[in-house]
């Protein structure tokens, strides 16, 4: 249900008309495979839906506002730091084809966005001034840096669906009825498609989240029954401490006269030939003291697991007979319809505790503030093959950059993230020094140091100054800029 080429004619006919003299206000990544661009125009603003799903690829205006992550992801920061802001000159299709250009004038110089909306793969690249891809929505790896070439000959329309959008006439409330007509149309499909997506997710979670229950319930109950054996070990140790006088060293047990027993029986107690009958008796006490604690903290968690499960179970029988219901969406800007703690950490991942920004190629850079959160950042927040950056001998930020697994950084986003090592370092009065960088699993806690204090392996330097320009474009890319 993708749209065909006489489609996307008469969508790229009503959006150049609509968005003639428009600049790119925001951008917005609702879903992996959904991009949303606001165009402000004299008056009024448009949303541009652009899809790359295979079922439902296609563009076109929407007139509702999408929920968004709170963390928006790669591709989107990118071009929220590269085309935010930018005057959008032209919407055109190519000829016959299901591929269309949005060209664009940006503070540094022409760029465009391509979506091809057709075959096994459709996707969003961006491409640069020279007409380079940059990344795309898709994250086809292989397409990056390569100059773009729109295939040799039209994709073939499809057959599924080979009717032109049909719309009513423009009226006053609906300036743009194919749009209008499209979001119509697909909205069913997609909120059928959602739902269903959002059965297999969390049908898969439930029986995950089971399963890892069940084992920390087994994990508990074989505490429990170890910490059981020791319900009579305080009255051994009662016991035991009325005949200290009689153990002598080495002794292997110690037979008493059981004075909590009515029936007075004879009972012998095991003693470790190791110890001397004081540690013997405080070994019983120990032992026993497990015993209760654990009837007072593993009990009730216990119970709040077994409670646990039963949820989940509900839930996943609610799923096979199909009376399941998704939770409300909830709005990740105000939070609203989330619990208060999920709503106070989305916040707090927003606000987020440490220094924040965006590089050229639309990579997160982190800068710690203090060693406490130079610590965090480093052994909390960085992964394994995030990279990991500091000024050269002098105390300074820990700076991380997020990759994701596999990547290198891009020799600007090396740059930028060493910039900001160096501003923030000791090295500032001189304006230049050499910085360190290396994988984060190269980076290790330093031994009875203070908090920040760390070891560092496999290191290189990279020799940088304080250019201006570049911290200017640094903290115009970053929301959260703290210079």
């Amino acid at each position: 249900m993708t749209l065909n080429a006489t489609e996307i004619a008469a969508v790229v006919q009503e959006l150049a008309e609509a968005l003639a003299g428009g600049w790119i206000q925001k951008v917005f990544q609702p879903l992996p495979d959904l991009l949303v661009l606001e165009v402000r125009v004299p008056g009024r603003t448009h949303r541009v839906l652009c899809s790359v799903n295979p079922a439902t690829a296609r563009l076109h205006l929407i007139r509702r506002q999408l929920p968004n992550p709170p963390s928006p992801p790669a591709f989107c920061q990118l071009l929220r730091a590269r085309i935010q802001g930018a005057r959008l000159d032209a919407i055109r299709q190519v000829p016959g084809d299901r591929i269309v250009q949005l060209t664009m004038t940006t503070r540094e110089g022409s760029s465009a966005l391509v979506a091809e909306l057709f075959g096994k793969r459709p996707d969003v690249l961006f491409l640069d001034q020279e007409g380079a891809v940059v990344a795309t929505l898709a994250n086809q790896k292989d397409r990056v840096d390569h100059h773009y070439e729109p295939p040799p000959s039209p994709a073939p329309p499809l057959t599924d669906d080979p009717s032109p959008a049909t719309a009513q006439a423009p009226s006053a409330e609906n300036s743009c009825p194919v749009s209008a007509d499209l979001e119509d149309r697909y909205r069913e499909r997609e909120g059928a498609m959602a739902h269903d997506h959002a059965l297999r997710t969390r049908d898969s979670a439930l029986r995950k989240a089971i399963k890892k229950e069940r084992r920390r319930l087994d994990g508990l109950h074989r505490d429990l029954d170890n910490a059981g054996r020791y319900e009579h070990y305080a009255r051994y140790g009662e016991l035991l401490k009325s005949n200290l006088h009689l153990v002598q060293r080495g002794q292997t047990e110690l037979a008493v006269i059981d004075y909590y027993d009515e029936r007075m029986p004879q009972l012998t107690l095991p003693l470790d030939p190791a110890k001397s009958a004081q540690a013997n008796m405080d070994g019983y006490f120990s032992k026993y003291r497990k015993y209760v604690t654990a009837q007072r903290e593993v009990v009730p968690r216990i119970s709040a697991l077994e409670q646990r499960i039963g949820e989940l179970e509900r839930e996943l029988t609610a799923i096979k007979n199909g009376t399941w219901a998704p939770p409300p969406q909830a709005d990740p800007q105000t939070g609203r319809g989330m619990p208060q703690r999920r709503r106070r950490l989305a916040q707090e991942s927003r606000r987020g505790p440490f220094r924040r920004f965006i590089s050229a190629d639309g990579h997160q850079i982190f800068v710690g503030r203090n060693a406490r959160e130079n610590d965090e950042l480093t052994f909390g927040l960085a992964k394994s093959d995030d990279v990991w950056l500091h000024a050269q001998g002098t105390p300074g930020s820990h700076v991380v950059i997020r990759l994701e697994k596999g990547t290198d950084p891009p020799p600007d986003t090396l740059r930028d993230a060493a910039t900001l090592a160096l501003l923030y370092s000791d090295l500032k009065k001189s304006g230049k020094g050499d910085v360190i960088y290396t994988r984060r699993k190269w980076v290790k806690k330093a031994k009875g140091q203070a908090p920040g204090a760390v070891t560092v392996t496999q290191e290189k330097a990279l020799h940088v100054a304080l250019d201006k320009k570049r911290l200017d474009a640094i903290k115009e890319r970053s929301a959260n800029t703290e210079a």
